[in-house]
């Protein structure tokens, strides 16, 4: 060993992920060469950006490619680039350290049995060779004219070598002595067979035994009518390493008001794997098909940030610093091209394809409503792709073009009630009167929906309305209801309510649209409503539930015979009791009780009263 070599110890995660790696089997080990790929495009990359900027570059007219060979005889594998290359300091740090979140959450992943296509997901790709390495040297020699060439040794056990190593060529070269049972991964056949299943669109030729195997396409700059669907597929699964097709693509090739390039992908699902949506969110930015940012999060409205892609645009000038790109003012110009081009492509997707809509609605519909909520500018080209249940279509989604298509001819509002899940809203007593008169009600379910009528305001003229506003704005109602008789006088039942109840309530009063259920709670006039309430639950850890007024329903038999006990002065416990569930039962309806549990012993005092002799 050279009296200038140098051992150094792993970091404890590094340790820890090493032998999970090499005493664990995969049967898709392959994926590791895919690693070794990317981190090599990813070299050559910053490469081609340095050369845009500085001149004074180690090895300039070196060609920008990947070398392959495998020499099944002496069993090793050697991945060479022409990129950026790694000076000793930087060797150590990309190396022999790793982000602690990355290494942390992959060994979970793998503790829990997740599949090693997770790899690419956390940062720890280049740690995957140890599945099939016995022993690797990592030659690098950084672009830098004054940097001298190191060597990186390790066998994946506790600790690695460095010492003064060879190159002529700036890049870096990695030698894998394969393992007895990873002996094919030296193979040709077999590289240039993993090179086109994970690595055939990387934009940098691919030499496996000096020649050239994979397609280098710029899909996003060729016309949109010569990508088939099979191309961009494979493109997006190898850019997103998901391995589902996606559920939409866009394309856009435009020159006016901005020269556009790009290729834009809605995932099938949100969740697609351990992570789920990345935290590293946003698109590929590339100018003059020169990589510039790999999570470029100013492209695209914030709401749409589950979107895949790549965009190019040779309006952006390269000779400026990455941070200055991002406050380009043409960034603005793409993003409203770009976030136009994707809703209107949702638009025609909901016309044409009603399944593949829905599906997306599950997945993406939340994103849409923040989108409704925070970007006033997007508002027009967002409503028409607001989906809702409804009262009326139980497990199929309406628009709320579809919904005022459908309104009684002098109704002059957009129904809704708000609710903790679809099972509960269907049951709520607020919809009484609606399922009565065929009265459309949208179910609004989802945490962020409480935020959505005051962002609403109107749709085509038709205000929203809660269904458990006191003030309701309603129809007329059918003849036969308007001939019903009028019902009893519950003053005293009302009386004695607002006295148990106390300070509990708003207030008691008899109902006007209650036709099943006995009672149900309703905003007062001028407080803040259920839309607020939830939003305020939500975000204040000290939440008080809002005071409301309990409706009780004179024509009901259970409001009845309260109210002809009390009147004979009979079974004072039932009527009490019977008074605390009716309250309680509106509370669990409206998702406001405190302690659900409390509500066993009420009922237990009912059971017995009902169960006594005589």
């Amino acid at each position: 060993m050279s009296a200038t070599a140098e051992t150094h110890a792993f970091q404890t995660e590094i340790r820890k992920l090493l032998d999970i790696l090499v005493h664990s089997l995969y049967t898709d080990r392959e994926i590791f060469l895919r690693e070794l790929i990317s981190n090599a495009s990813d070299a050559l990359h910053r490469l081609q950006f340095e050369m845009l900027t500085n001149h004074a570059l180690r090895d300039a007219g070196a060609e920008l490619a990947i070398h392959i060979y495998g020499d099944p005889e002496a069993r090793t594998l050697t991945i060479a680039d022409t990129g950026i290359g790694m000076t000793r300091e930087e060797l150590i740090d990309h190396l022999g350290t790793i982000a602690r979140s990355g290494a942390e959450a992959f060994m979970r992943s793998l503790e829990a049995g997740q599949s090693a296509e997770q790899i690419g997901r956390f940062g720890v790709g280049f740690y995957s060779l140890f599945m099939v390495a016995a022993e690797v040297h990592v030659t690098s020699l950084s672009y830098r004219p004054e940097a001298t060439a190191w060597t990186w040794i390790s066998a994946g056990e506790d600790s690695y070598r460095l010492e003064p190593g060879e190159a002529t060529v700036r890049g870096t070269t990695i030698t894998i002595h394969l393992k007895e049972d990873a002996a094919e991964f030296a193979e040709r056949s077999r590289l240039i067979d993993i090179v086109h299943r994970h690595s055939d669109f990387v934009s940098f030729p691919i030499y496996v035994h000096d020649t050239v195997v994979n397609r280098q396409a710029a899909l996003w700059r060729q016309s949109p009518s010569t990508v088939s669907d099979e191309a961009a597929h494979e493109f997006y699964k190898q850019l997103t390493y998901d391995i589902a097709d996606p559920l939409l693509r866009v394309q856009v090739n435009t020159d006016a008001p901005v020269q556009i390039r790009a290729l834009l992908f809605i995932p099938a699902t949100l969740d697609r794997g351990l992570l789920g949506l990345r935290q590293d969110f946003g698109l590929r930015l590339y100018s003059h098909k020169v990589r510039i940012q790999d999570h470029n999060k100013d492209l695209l409205p914030n709401y749409l940030r589950f979107v895949e892609g790549v965009v190019d645009s040779d309006d952006l000038d390269l000779n400026v610093s990455r941070e200055r790109v991002q406050a380009s003012p043409i960034l603005s110009r793409i993003k409203r091209v770009l976030s136009h081009r994707l809703l209107d492509a949702l638009r025609d997707l909901a016309k044409k394809d009603e399944e593949a809509y829905a599906r997306f609605w599950v997945a993406f519909g939340a994103f849409i409503k923040e989108g409704v909520v925070s970007e006033l500018g997007d508002r027009e080209r967002l409503l028409p792709l607001l989906r809702f249940h409804t009262s009326r279509s139980p497990g199929h989604l309406r628009s709320l073009a579809a919904y005022i298509g459908d309104v009684a001819l002098d109704q002059k509002r957009i129904y809704y009630l708000i609710g903790e899940d679809l099972e509960s809203v269907a049951r709520s007593p607020h919809l009484d009167y609606f399922r009565r008169q065929n009265l459309e009600v949208l179910y609004l379910v989802d945490p962020l929906d409480g935020l959505l009528p005051s962002a609403l305001g109107e749709y085509e003229g038709f205000a929203l309305q809660n269904v458990d506003d006191a003030g309701l704005d309603l129809p007329a109602p059918s003849a036969a209801d308007a001939e019903e008789a009028p019902p009893p006088d519950l003053a005293p039942l009302i009386a004695r309510m607002q006295a148990q109840l106390g300070e509990r309530v708003a207030g008691v009063q008899a109902a006007r649209l209650l036709v099943d259920s006995p009672a149900r709670l309703v905003t007062p006039a001028g407080a803040w409503g259920s839309e607020m309430a939830r939003v305020r639950r939500l975000f204040e850890q000290d939440f008080t539930a809002p005071k409301k007024i309990l409706e009780i329903n004179p024509r009901h038999p259970l409001i009845q015979n309260l109210h002809a006990l009390l009147a004979a002065g009979q079974r004072e416990e039932v009527v009490s009791a019977a008074i605390e569930q009716l309250h309680a039962n509106a509370l669990l309806l409206e998702g406001l009780h405190p302690h659900p549990a409390a509500m066993v012993a009420q009922i237990e005092t009912l059971m017995q009263a009902a169960t006594r002799e005589g």
